[in-house]
């Protein structure tokens, strides 16, 4: 998710004993487990709330469903796998790999 390896977390480290001071460190470190701890709480409650108000189409609901992202990623994979099923008209033939297509003078 953040894409932090072993050497940034141990800078991370240094620099929080450094700032806080060992003897704060353990006591800061309790608190932002508890506020993770807290958010996780009222993220999976918002989601509850909004499963509950959508009714029970919507049971499998996710947030990260939510994401732009994540719509656009899941629409795109779509039309694609639809053009993969889409049959060519009788009598023609779908252009090879950089084949380019006929030219028509009359409709340009």
């Amino acid at each position: 998710m953040f894409d932090i390896g072993l050497a940034e977390m141990a800078v991370i480290a240094l620099v929080a004993v450094l700032v806080f001071g060992p003897d704060k460190l353990p006591d800061l470190a309790r608190q932002a487990g508890r506020f993770i701890r807290q958010m996780r709480t009222y993220a999976n409650a918002a989601r509850d709330d909004l499963r509950n108000e959508l009714g029970p189409e919507f049971a499998d609901l996710e947030l990260r469903d939510l994401d732009p992202r994540t719509i656009v990623r899941k629409h795109l994979a779509e039309a694609m796998a639809d053009d993969a099923e889409v049959e060519t008209p009788a009598g023609q033939r779908a252009l090879a790999i950089g084949e380019l297509p006929p030219y028509d003078v009359d409709a340009t």
